[in-house]
């Protein structure tokens, strides 16, 4: 009982650690991904909860940060396509999903300043590309691990993004 308990401890503290590392990063990439601050809460605690359960089974064949990151894709993903069917069944039944919840609208996207403002412009994969590669720093090999693509497919979609990008915000920016 005494080396499970002092286990459990070891394992803890570590946890903690990791979490007071990424939990903002985290958080962010979630909510730059998923456009919101509720669902992104909803899936770092997802997250969170994962990487407590799956730390024994973390094998070191890729970085740490990579795996935490793979889970984090991972989870924005399901969320997203939730969100979607959710949509989709909203406008079927011809309800207004903001009626339905009782928390405070947040704002959209396009209303918040900064990277938010762009990345609503591009498909939700090349968002996640740009979001992985401005706001978790990762490097092009670590999103393509995470992305499970080449990392020329990978490089090649940040590329278009960002023309994609500079093309359509080259009046604002001139101005």
């Amino acid at each position: 009982m005494a080396r499970s308990h002092a286990e459990l401890f070891h394992v803890t503290r570590a946890y903690e650690e990791l979490m007071r590392r990424y939990q903002r990063t985290l958080f962010n990439v979630c909510a730059r991904y998923l456009g919101n601050d509720r669902d992104a809460d909803d899936v770092c605690q997802e997250v969170m909860l994962k990487v407590l359960y799956g730390l024994k089974n973390f094998e070191g064949k890729s970085k740490f940060k990579t795996w935490l990151y793979s889970i984090t894709y991972n989870e924005c993903i399901t969320q997203y396509r939730k969100e979607r069917r959710k949509r989709r069944l909203m406008d079927a039944l011809s309800l207004d999903p903001l009626e339905e919840a009782s928390e405070e609208k947040s704002p959209k996207p396009e209303e918040k300043g900064g990277l938010d403002r762009w990345l609503v412009h591009v498909n939700p994969i090349d968002r996640e590309i740009l979001v992985l590669r401005f706001v978790a720093e990762l490097e092009f090999q670590e999103i393509a691990d995470i992305m499970h693509m080449g990392l020329s497919a990978t490089k090649m979609r940040y590329k278009r993004a960002l023309d994609k990008l500079r093309e359509k915000f080259a009046g604002i920016t001139e101005t």
